[in-house]
């Protein structure tokens, strides 16, 4: 994800400060044939290039109306899809025309002519990817996430018709994009032991006073990695920051491959990964050999 931050300090939005629990997500795309973020968001800040019409969001009623929303994702200056953040996320916005406000961040897609599947393809990975972030920022699951249509068939939001208008024309509807923001949500290395040794470095971020703090943090998970062989360090995301030392196993009467990697690693279709690590040839294993558990 590419995400920058401009809040939209001059939009009345803003200024009315009003806050929210946010209880879930609705996805917007523009409707106008414009994919490059200068249109909406500004002044430039060296990455959007400069709106010559000046007719960006971050003024009190953009084009005279009560709009205003929590992020866009669109084009840079250079031709890269990034997302920017303009409202802070639990502020309420006005993006649904409805009770949606009071319960849902908001963003916007911006559109180009619709027929550019690499551009489509693009934004949509972007987007996907803001939603893990704010899912995992905001306790939410992809349950919580809808688009403006969906929104107005609940009856929280106005009568609009993205993003339905636009993800069928390149073969995705939302159930798709709620299955890929799913599986992103998937915890990576899951046991009952994991959160007793899953380090996420944005919390130790958080927790630390300094830089020299935080790094203070982050050489203790991978200490503490080490000394739980099997476990890595995570970042935010679930990525793999620092892989801990490989588990030692010992194999007992009655062990098969399948049988250990379906106990280690909740999957026991991962044997494969068992067997490569160990470099065996065959699936034949024998009572007291040591084996190494993938992380």
């Amino acid at each position: 994800m590419n995400l920058h931050k401009l809040i939209f300090i001059n939009n009345a939005c803003y200024k009315a400060g009003k806050t929210i629990t946010p209880k879930g997500i609705m996805v917007h795309s523009t409707g106008a044939n414009n994919p490059w973020l200068k249109r909406y968001v500004g002044p430039d800040d060296g990455l959007l290039g400069k709106n010559q019409n000046g007719n960006h969001w971050n003024q009190e009623r953009p084009d005279g109306r009560q709009v205003c929303v929590h992020g866009f994702i669109g084009k840079l200056n250079d031709g890269t899809i990034a997302a920017y953040q303009t409202l802070p996320w639990n502020y309420r916005g006005w993006h649904s025309g409805g009770s949606a406000n009071d319960t849902h961040i908001g963003f916007e897609i911006c559109e180009d002519g619709l027929s550019d599947s690499t551009y489509f393809n693009k934004v949509y990975r972007e987007a996907v990817e803001l939603c893990v972030y704010l899912c995992k920022l905001y306790g939410l699951t992809e349950k919580n996430i809808i688009c403006h249509s969906e929104g107005y068939k609940l009856g929280i939001a106005s009568n609009h018709g993205d993003v339905m208008h636009w993800f069928p024309k390149h073969g995705k509807s939302m159930d798709d994009f709620r299955a890929e923001v799913k599986k992103a949500l998937i915890p990576i290395n899951p046991s009952p032991k994991t959160e007793d040794v899953l380090y996420r470095v944005r919390k130790s971020w958080d927790d630390a006073k300094s830089q020299k703090g935080a790094y203070k943090v982050l050489e203790n998970a991978k200490h503490s990695a080490d000394a739980n062989p099997g476990y890595n360090v995570f970042d935010e995301y679930g990525k793999v920051i620092y892989p801990g030392k490989s588990e030692i196993y010992t194999v007992v009467k009655g062990d098969s491959l399948w049988k250990i990697a379906k106990e280690k690693l909740d999957d026991g279709e991962r044997y494969t990964e068992i067997k490569a690590l160990n470099g065996l040839t065959s699936n034949i294993i024998y009572t007291g050999q040591k084996l190494k558990i993938p992380n």
